[in-house]
């Protein structure tokens, strides 16, 4: 895996920390949820913008944001009981499979 991947997974990653700690924040009235949330958004942002150094910002921002919206959803399932109907759950596979679609198939996502 090449290393913009890498960071863009990294960014991916504190993107998704960042979001659950969101929900965990309660609405910015927890205080260690609420520092998660900005420090993670900050550092999601930072290594997302390391990215568009050899990536097109339109491929970077397909990933980053299909990923964590896919990550999210399993997370809300798994830790806060957030059920998801047939249609969330047809759409989120949608989402996948253009993931799978950009990685493998696109020239522009820099193959």
């Amino acid at each position: 895996m090449p290393k913009t991947y890498l960071i863009l997974l990294l960014a991916v990653m504190t993107e998704t920390i960042a979001t659950t700690a969101l929900q965990a924040s309660q609405q910015f009235t927890r205080l260690i949820p609420s520092v998660v949330v900005v420090l993670g958004y900050g550092v999601s942002f930072w290594l997302l913008s390391l990215t568009l150094k050899t990536l097109p910002v339109g491929i970077v921002y397909a990933l980053w944001s299909g990923l964590g919206i896919v990550l999210i959803a399993v997370i809300g399932y798994l830790v806060f009981g957030q059920k998801l109907d047939l249609p969330a759950v047809l759409g989120i596979a949608m989402i996948l499979a253009g993931i799978v679609v950009i990685n493998l198939f696109s020239k522009t996502a820099g193959h």
